[in-house]
């Protein structure tokens, strides 16, 4: 077993920042250029953090959070069609499949053993919102901006989002934001009980670190303890709708719908949907 007083090392993490502030692990999302949309380095790097700070001995409670402007804008769009040039480009149903791998970043940030707050400033979209959704406690700025946004780029919303957001905030509302991809802002999300509390953007990262200290001054066998058990709800839930669901967002990773959501984003035009 790792001694407490062993320091875990992150220095390797390129587009993932951890560092230690007491015994609250700070994760901050790296890449502020893109607003922290998640491509396949950043991916990795996340998968690390959350599996490091995990069995880090020093870490009793973690804020996670954006560089930047933006928490994260989810997926990177961008690079949805984009192949290296010296591999052959993956055949449509390797790309379907590949969704499937949507569920490992939620399964990592529930085994985390520590209570997790999210500070979610700008943009949390699509991946970006489930992450933050699956912390412990999610803390926004007032005008932050939450949307699950799967449907506009002709997606089925059938993973983490189609969990988090109907058992957080009243039924009717949130099948209206999955089958829109509207957005709600921060201080509208703490109204309608999607984030725990809602501050002005200047009084974020402050509000998060101050609740993540309050949880790491308590002990740590009982809160640890308390958070295992009502993680039992949420999987529970993931039991009932989250293989259904990416089956269905696989299935629309095929559609052409998909295809021309994301040629239409890259070319900055409005896109032509014909329901196949």
């Amino acid at each position: 077993m790792a001694d407490e007083n062993e320091a875990t090392d992150y220095d390797d993490l390129a587009k993932v920042k951890v560092t230690l502030d007491g015994h609250v692990a700070i994760i901050s999302l790296n890449r502020p250029e893109s607003r922290n949309a998640v491509n396949e380095e950043l991916s990795h790097d996340l998968h690390e953090a959350f599996r490091r700070v995990a069995g880090d001995k020093q870490a009793r409670a973690v804020v996670i959070r954006g560089e930047g402007k933006s928490f994260c804008v989810g997926g990177d769009v961008k690079t949805f069609n984009e192949t290296p040039a010296a591999t052959a480009p993956p055949s449509p149903a390797a790309k379907a499949l590949g969704i499937l791998d949507a569920t490992e970043v939620i399964d990592l940030i529930l085994a985390i053993p520590q209570p997790t707050i999210a500070a979610v400033q700008g943009h949390a979209m699509g991946l970006g919102a489930t992450i933050a959704l699956f912390c412990d406690v999610v803390v926004a700025a007032d005008d932050a901006q939450i949307a699950d946004t799967h449907v506009n780029v002709g997606l089925v919303a059938g993973d983490g989002g189609a969990v988090a957001w109907p058992l957080m905030m009243p039924f009717g509302a949130s099948k209206w934001y999955l089958m829109t991809g509207d957005r709600v802002t921060g201080e509208e999300a703490a109204r309608l009980g999607l984030v725990f509390r809602s501050v002005p953007g200047a009084q974020l990262y402050e509000e998060a670190l101050g609740l993540a200290n309050r949880m790491a001054a308590l002990p740590p066998l009982a809160v640890q303890g308390t958070k295992s058990t009502l993680n039992r709800i949420l999987k529970h839930r993931m039991e009932l709708t989250l293989d259904y669901g990416l089956l269905y967002e696989g299935a629309t990773f095929l559609s052409e719908d998909h295809q021309e959501a994301s040629a239409a984003f890259v070319e900055k035009r409005a896109p032509e949907f014909k329901g196949r």
